[in-house]
């Protein structure tokens, strides 16, 4: 069998399973299998298939087919420009969250001391110490996503301390000259509508919010006036729909208001990116 064939015959196995893109998929499948990029593929598309890339792509086909992810199958996922390594243990990056990252550059400074509060893969701390010269710190409540994390910023030489804690418990008081923060907020009672392959194999730690998605919102509001330097700027990822919810909550604090408060839309038109002052 040649690659061509392959990949063909690939591509239509994952059509049946109704699985998203399915030759950009089993393009990407292969290439792993056979340790090659996709541009090797087509330029040898006429070459024999080894025995042992067969047995390699058919394993990771029938793992897409089952609903896992493409890029829990790889153990890789781009964000930034820049491949993280991504396990079950974390969620996977999402181009939304670039749009988080690209309007915090407005608000940082080279040599500002930032949080990253639920960081997962590390891909919000490791793109900001690369790109902004921060002093980061990131925190997951999930042990394991920190080793993920940190795993990540020593191998691409990110500059970021790490620490096992819920939210913001474990941040030192008026500390931080800003939060980028991409916190659960899906509602439990949408777990039955979403993707099997988000539900059933993503962490539901990274993905839930509580009962109706705002439970992080609300400890958040609550705390990140405690850690932020007086004046200091939040800059976190929405639900597309809780915009309005969002800012009630982050109104006040202690009589005091969170200034400069905008909603901003992301590279689709959706109100995903919050922005907000602390009280100073």
């Amino acid at each position: 069998m040649t690659i061509q064939v392959a990949l063909r015959q690939g591509t239509k196995l994952l059509e049946d399973a109704g699985v998203t893109a399915p030759r950009l998929t089993a393009e990407v499948l292969l290439g792993f299998a056979t340790g090659h990029d996709r541009s090797w593929l087509y330029a040898h598309s006429d070459e024999e298939l080894r025995e042992v890339w067969w047995i390699h792509y058919g394993r990771y086909l029938h793992q897409r087919m089952n609903g896992k992810p493409t890029q829990y199958i790889t153990g890789i996922q781009e964000f930034y420009g820049r491949e993280f390594r991504v396990t079950p243990d974390v969620l996977i990056p999402r181009s939304e969250t670039e749009n988080v990252v690209e309007a915090s550059f407005e608000f940082i400074r080279p040599g500002d001391t930032v949080a990253d509060i639920g960081c997962g893969s590390g891909a919000i701390a490791v793109t900001l110490a690369l790109e902004r010269q921060t002093r980061t710190f990131a925190t997951d409540l999930s042990e394991a996503a920190v080793r993920v994390a940190a795993a990540n910023a020593k191998r691409l030489e990110a500059d970021v301390r790490f620490a096992v804690g819920d939210l913001t418990e474990c941040l030192g008081a008026g500390r931080f000259d800003a939060v980028v923060t991409n916190p659960p907020y899906i509602p439990m009672l949408e777990a039955p509508t979403l993707a099997p392959e988000v539900r059933d194999h993503e962490p539901h730690l990274a993905l839930f919010g509580g009962e109706d998605g705002l439970a992080a919102y609300r400890r958040l509001a609550a705390d990140l006036p405690r850690i932020l330097k007086p004046g200091g700027w939040l800059i976190m990822e929405l639900a597309w729909n809780a915009a309005g919810l969002v800012r009630e909550l982050f109104r006040e604090h202690d009589g005091k208001r969170w200034t400069d408060v905008e909603i901003r839309r992301d590279f689709a038109g959706l109100p995903r990116i919050f922005v907000a002052r602390a009280p100073a």
